[in-house]
C-alpha cells in the first residue's frame, strides 16, 4: 500500500504563491490533489499520469501546475495567485487505476493527511 505525506501548506497573501509536495511510499501512474473547504465537499483540483499527462480543474488553470518526481516519488503543485477561495485542507492522492486517469474522488484509494492552505484578502 503506497502511503503520501504532505507538505508546504501556510499562509498566504492574495496574489502569493505555495508550493505543495507529496512524498510517496511508492509509484502510482495516476496521481492528483484535492481540496476540501469547511463544510464543503472535496474536489479535485489536478492530475497527472506517470507520463505526464495532466488535466486541471477550470478554477485552477492557468494559475497552478502539478508536477511529478518519478525518480523520486513526489508529486508537487505550484500554486501561484492564490485566491481566498483557494484556502482548504489539499490533500495528495493516488488512484487504483493504472489505466487512465479521471479528477474524480472516489477513484483515488490512497490518501494523505492533507496540508492546509489559508488565503488572507
Amino acid at each position: 500500500q503506497v502511503q503520501l505525506v504532505e507538505s508546504g501548506g501556510g499562509s498566504v497573501q492574495a496574489g502569493g504563491s505555495l508550493r505543495l509536495s507529496c512524498a510517496a511510499s511508492g509509484s502510482r501512474y495516476c496521481m492528483g490533489w484535492f481540496r476540501q473547504a469547511p463544510g464543503k465537499e472535496r474536489k479535485g483540483v489536478a492530475y497527472i499520469t506517470r507520463g505526464g499527462s495532466t488535466n486541471y480543474a477550470d478554477s485552477v488553470k492557468g494559475r497552478f501546475t502539478i508536477s511529478r518526481d518519478n525518480a523520486k516519488n513526489t508529486l508537487y503543485l505550484q500554486m501561484n495567485s492564490l485566491k481566498p477561495e483557494d484556502a482548504a485542507m489539499y490533500y495528495c492522492a493516488a488512484a487504483a487505476t493504472s489505466v487512465y486517469c479521471r479528477l474524480v474522488a472516489s477513484e483515488f484509494v490512497v490518501w494523505g493527511q492533507g496540508t492546509q492552505v489559508t488565503v488572507s484578502s
